[in-house]
């Protein structure tokens, strides 16, 4: 185009530096803009070229929103504006488009090429086309599927800079930039009536863009004319032409005819297809298209290509558009014009008419529709033989133009607001806009709009300040604006407040009535008032008014009014008057004040009273005026208060006191008690001792210290002691107490002291020293051992409480069922049943007595003639099948102690017992072992009569040349001195009594060192790095491969040094290696068991070359160790022992990390100090304390993170108290006591 670009190396020269520089601020300056900025915006629309206009906001790099002083939002580049403030652009508003058109291309003759060092810097946008020096490029053919234009003549047009006008003189290139200058050029070949159109040249260097656009218009030739597909969408010209008359224009001589200007015919199908689908709906209604779902249906199905037609030489468009009432013409080429035609609408086919014209030419086969309506809106297809071609016609209805235009209209806050304006058709679409944003039309909102045929009115009711905005209207064809603005009307005080006073209590009421129905604010002493329960505001039209329920002495002060948006206060006083009173409401029956004697009495009494009042006491007829005496009273604004210092007991009496101010005057009268400590008791006696027990009894004290006795406190101690042991920590109310648990044979002695509301008294004379004595208790935990078919084996436990004099051994005595002498099972019961129904009653803190019949001596059937010192007897000589009852008497120096029954008849037979596995915790997981250990596991087990045991291993039978296997009675070992890896396996053990069987299975893992890796290789060496990679061993010692060891050694040497341990993958990348020396490396495994035997050394060597060479590290992808909560080991049903802590364990992976929550039947623990909660590498662990029965059921472990969550879990069962745990210390199997326990409790059905 004839310019001189410049480049950065034009700073170069001395005279071009601070030039350019400067020019290049003024540039950066003049093309960014900020909010507010006031600007000129170029109009594409019909008036003046340029508009004022301000910028609303940025919306990119290069891109504003700016808005019209009409009110109408815009979208501009940063090239489409211009600074405001310029004179060059002032001119320019005030011209017209075609003066500003042709004073441009006049411009671009006369104005020569700019210097580059002076000329704008570019800016960064990306270029259009590239450049060599001084050799033009080809610019290839534009592409058949662009849009079609409107021929006119060729112009050349560029954007003004707001720079002053250049002088006429002709300035010429400075020849030292003859290196400096490129040529662009862009060469069309074949041009086109579409090629027509703005053009835009963008040449960018580094951070520098420049710009240069110009119009091209393609005329067509004198040649045959030739319809472009492409151009079908701009034939609504031919609509002009009357419906129903043949076109004879072909046959007539072509004439050039001068075009009359006229705005660009808008093609709605490129528009559509070219804009974001966010914005069809705004195209459609600026463009009238009334069915837009339906039109873009059929657009979709236009951009379908059609197959190549052997029938049609030339087929139809894809679509045509044409305007209401216009024409339009459809041409297909037949490639054999024998061929029959037919044309369709919607399937329908169409028959001539003065509507639809047909006409041939050559083998063109041509199809007029004149005077197009809404209903000629359709499908169009044409058959020729078997084949067909189709198209669509959109028909578009004329544009909505704005026949009169919006005005400025003004009004009052609350009035009714109306805009009108006049459109040239009747119920067309309308949309209204408030500062450029469309304003909501729907039934919540507060903007209505009347139509009345060609009128649109928007109505505003109670038109507020914020309703000031300028409002448009936008039609399909054109659009106007007006702007609204409210005022506030003259405000009147129609009734002021007035002052008041007020008496404490009442009702408070201000009433003012002002001209306008306006919201207002109450104000007390300059703070804003907020209504309340007490505080009540009402308005009611033009009246306000104030309401204060039960007012407060905080309700006196100044009050005020606010009108709302008026700057107009209505202000009053409110004055708060009270008698005096006392308020005696926190002080006990009959104003009775009780002090102990020897302390300071301050008693407060609140007052109240406006203004205020006066106090005096007096105690009789005796005014205390003396404020530094004893006795005194001091006053406060709110109070006052009777101090009396170490209190006496003359200080007992009834004082008065008595208030007064203007308004009146009140009195009351309070009783002081002066209180001390009690006397002590008398010397208690001890009426009946017991093992370790006593009763005692006292009588009250003389003197109570003039306060009830509360209760008293008692102690003890041993008669050589002298350190006495409080007994009770809550008071006792009764004159006799039982101190328990003394140490039998030990004398001791007991005291009492009195306690009343002031506190203790001293202590009571000691009691005469006794002592405490007793038998034994009976046995504990009867319980069948074995039964045979003639014998029956009883086991127990000692006595709880053996007694001073000890224990000489024991009496077996037994009975048959159905005899006189048997005893009935109810109230009948083994202790250890009656402990554990005991301690489930009071939470297993204390045991009951159990209730045996008691049948005489002579009854039972002695089975040992001799006392037994063991706690197991076997009675021999039974009948089979008898049932008897047995009981067991414990014998010491002080004779037998009551017997223990066992609660229910025993048969005589022997019973057969399931067999039942009792697989230890640890053995139902993988059981591993290091090759080389010993192996020595003990399974328990459970059957009678005695099982029989069996071994297998992985389906075989169990090599005993290899494994030991001993079998018992209660249990079987299975013993490998040295373990190898050849017994890994399952074992299955099945233990079996006649017919029922029970199995467990044991998985055993013996694992081993592993072997080396099998191949190492060295992958790339670089700078002071060398790659690794090898693969895994092929004997990974019967455990995973927890990570690898790379050791390195240099050749010299051959030294090996360790660079990486515990590594996972199998590839690595050795650094800091140093500069040239030559490396061998190796690598080890690395399991459970540590690392292999051997290494695996690489087979070449790593040569770290001094030049060394640039490595471009490789691309890894982050791994996502991510995971939702998964449980790897689940919760086991467990049994506890009352008393004893219990643990739950179960162990969770997830990341991010879970968290964890406890349940037990689906309840949160939370805040309790008997459960602890552990979480340690994904173990959690829930620990109960000292659990009893209740403690029993579900628990639940809950883990959840971001990805999920999972839950585990079991359940948890409590046995009974210290009788359970004894038998299961004895060896008793858990399902037996189970079982034991359940019959006892189904024998009695009361407990």
């Amino acid at each position: 185009m004839g310019r001189r670009l410049g480049t950065i190396l034009d700073r170069l020269h001395p005279d071009r530096a601070i030039a350019g520089a400067a020019a290049t601020e003024n540039h950066k300056t003049a093309h960014s803009f900020a909010s507010e900025d006031p600007v000129y915006a170029k109009n594409f629309g019909r008036g003046q070229a340029w508009l004022p206009a301000r910028i609303v906001r940025v919306t990119g790099p290069y891109s504003y929103e700016v808005l019209t002083e009409d009110g109408l939002p815009w979208k501009r580049h940063i090239d489409q504006l211009r600074c405001r403030t310029s004179e060059n652009f002032e001119s320019l508003v005030d011209e017209p488009r075609e003066t500003i058109d042709r004073a441009q291309e006049a411009s671009l003759e006369d104005i020569p090429d700019p210097d580059p060092a002076t000329s704008e810097p570019p800016r960064p946008e990306p270029a259009t086309s590239s450049a060599l020096p001084e050799e033009p490029q080809d610019i290839p053919e534009r592409p058949a599927d662009q849009p079609p234009a409107q021929p006119s003549p060729v112009q050349s047009s560029r954007p003004r800079d707001a720079t002053p006008r250049r002088s006429g003189q002709e300035r010429r290139r400075p020849t030292y930039l003859k290196d400096y200058m490129y040529t662009f050029e862009m060469h069309i070949i074949k041009a086109k009536e579409n090629y027509g159109g703005n053009y835009r040249c963008e040449v960018t260097y580094k951070d520098k863009v420049d710009t240069c656009s110009f119009d091209l218009e393609v005329h067509e030739t004198s040649s045959a004319p030739s319809i472009d597909i492409r151009s079908a969408f701009k034939r609504s010209g031919e609509g002009q032409e009357d419906a129903g008359e043949l076109d004879f224009s072909g046959l007539l001589k072509r004439r050039e005819v001068k075009q009359e200007p006229e705005e660009p015919d808008i093609d709605v199908w490129e528009l559509l297809k070219n804009s974001n689908p966010n914005d069809y709906e705004k195209i459609a209604f600026q463009y009238g298209i009334t069915d837009l779902r339906g039109m873009l249906k059929r657009l979709k199905r236009t951009r379908r290509e059609e197959k190549k037609s052997a029938a049609f030489a030339k087929i139809l468009d894809p679509a045509y558009q044409v305007d209401k009432g216009g024409k339009v013409r459809f041409v297909v080429e037949l490639a054999d014009p024998t061929v029959e035609l037919k044309w369709y609408k919607n399937g329908q086919e169409i028959r001539p008419s003065g509507k639809y014209i047909f006409e041939h030419k050559g083998n063109e086969r041509i199809l007029f529709i004149n005077n197009c309506m809404l209903t000629d809106d359709a499908r169009y297809h044409v058959t020729a033989g078997d084949e067909k071609c189709s198209t669509e016609l959109f028909v578009r209805e004329p544009p909505v133009m704005v026949t009169k235009a919006l005005e400025d209209t003004s009004g009052y806050i609350g009035d009714k607001v109306e805009l009108s304006v006049e459109v040239s058709e009747d119920d067309a679409n309308v949309k209204w806009f408030k500062n450029g944003v469309e304003l909501p039309l729907d039934s919540k909102s507060r903007y209505k709009v009347k139509v009345e045929g060609k009128k649109h009115t928007l109505i505003i009711d109670e038109a507020t300040k914020g309703d000031n905005a300028t409002y448009s209207v936008m039609t399909t064809g054109g659009q106007s604006a007006a702007k609204l603005k409210v005022d506030l009307r003259p405000l009147k005080i129609m009734q002021p407040l007035e002052d008041q006073t007020v008496r404490l209590g009442k009702e408070l009421s201000l009433k003012c009535e002002i001209s306008e129905n306006l919201e207002g604010k109450w104000y007390k002493n300059g703070q804003l008032l907020q209504p309340s329960d007490r505080v009540k505001m009402y308005h009611k039209g033009r009246i306000h008014r104030l309401i204060i329920d039960s007012s407060l002495v905080d309700d006196d002060g100044e009050y005020m009014f606010v009108p709302e948006a008026y700057n107009v206060s209505i202000p009053c006083k409110v004055h708060i008057i009270d008698p005096p009173k006392i308020h005696l409401d926190g002080l006990g029956e009959n104003n009775t004040v009780t002090v102990v004697a020897g302390t300071k009495l301050r008693l407060e009494i609140p007052i109240s009273g406006e203004p205020t009042p006066k106090v005096m006491w007096s105690k009789g007829d005796k005014w205390l005026m003396d404020s530094g005496s004893r006795i005194r009273g001091e006053n406060y604004p709110d109070s006052s208060c009777l101090v009396i210092d170490s209190a006496e007991r003359d200080d007992s009496g009834t004082y008065r006191i008595m208030l007064k101010n203007e308004a009146g005057e009140d009195t009351a009268h309070i009783n002081i008690k002066v209180v001390d400590i009690p006397d002590p008791p008398a010397a208690p006696n001890v009426i009946d001792v017991g093992e370790d027990w006593c009763i005692m009894t006292w009588e009250p004290p003389v003197y109570d210290g003039g306060s009830p006795i509360l209760g008293y406190y008692i102690e003890r101690k041993k008669k050589q002691s002298s350190r006495w042991m409080r007994l009770n920590f809550d008071l006792i109310k009764e004159t006799t107490f039982e101190p328990k648990k003394m140490i039998e044979g030990v004398a001791y002695e007991v005291r009492v002291f009195a306690v009343n509301a002031i506190g203790t008294s001293k202590p009571s004379m000691p009691s005469k020293p006794f002592v405490p004595l007793a038998v034994t208790s009976p046995p504990t935990c009867l319980a069948v051992d074995s039964v045979t078919d003639t014998t029956v084996t009883m086991k127990w436990r000692p006595p709880d409480q053996i007694g001073a004099a000890g224990l000489d051994g024991y009496v077996i005595e037994y009975c048959f069922e159905g005899s006189p002498q048997a005893p009935t099972t109810e109230g009948e019961g083994n202790t250890c049943t009656q402990e554990i129904n005991s301690e489930e009653a009071d939470g297993g803190l204390a045991q009951t007595e159990d209730q045996t019949a008691k049948p005489t001596s002579e009854e039972w059937i002695v089975a040992n003639p001799d006392l037994t010192d063991k706690t197991k007897f076997t009675i021999t000589g039974l009948p089979t099948g008898a049932k008897i009852f047995v009981r067991i008497k414990a014998v010491n120096a002080a004779g037998a102690s009551d017997p223990r029954v066992h609660p229910q008849p025993i048969l005589v037979k022997e019973v057969i017992e399931p067999p039942k596995i009792r697989l230890p915790r640890h053995l139902k997981q993988t059981y591993i072992r290091r090759v080389g250990e010993a192996v020595n596991l003990v399974i328990p087990f459970q059957g009678r009569p005695r099982p029989k045991i069996s071994w297998k291993k992985n389906g075989a039978h169990v090599d005993k040349n290899q494994i030991n296997i001993r079998n018992s009675e209660n249990d079987t070992i299975i013993f490998i001195r040295k373990a190898e890896r050849i017994h890994s396996g399952k074992y299955d053990m099945k233990v079996k009594v006649d017919n029922l069987v029970d199995k467990a299975t044991i998985d055993i893992q013996i694992v081993d060192r592993p072997g080396p890796p099998q191949v190492v290789s060295i992958v790339d060496v670089w700078g002071e790095n060398a790659a690794l990679e090898w693969k895994p061993p092929k004997d990974d010692g019967n455990a995973n491969i927890t990570g690898y060891t790379i050791q390195k050694a240099d050749k010299k040497s051959m030294e090996w040094f360790t660079v990486i341990e515990h590594y996972h993958r199998t590839s690595a990348t050795i650094t800091e290696l140093v500069i040239g020396n030559e490396y061998y490396f190796r690598i080890f495994s690395e399991n459970m068991c540590g690392l292999s035997q051997d290494a695996t050394m690489t087979t070449e060597s790593a040569v770290i070359a001094k030049d060394g060479k640039v490595y471009k590290n490789p691309v890894y992808e982050d791994f996502n160790f991510t995971e939702p909560p998964m449980y790897t080991q689940p919760l086991i049903n467990t049994y506890a022992v009352s008393g004893y802590n219990a643990t739950l364990n179960c162990s969770v992976r997830g990341n991010p990390k879970p968290k964890i929550t406890w349940m037990k039947n689906k309840i949160i623990i939370m805040n309790d100090p008997r459960y602890r909660m552990f979480s340690n590498q994904g173990v959690c662990t829930l620990e109960i304390r000292k659990p009893n029965p209740y403690d029993g059921g579900t628990y639940t472990c809950k883990a959840v993170n971001s990805l999920g969550e999972a839950e585990v879990e079991c359940k948890l069962e409590v046995k009974g108290g210290v009788s359970f745990f004894r038998l299961l210390m004895q060896g008793v199997p858990p399902h037996i006591i189970d079982a034991y326990l359940h019959e006892i409790q189904a024998g009695n059905p009361e407990k």
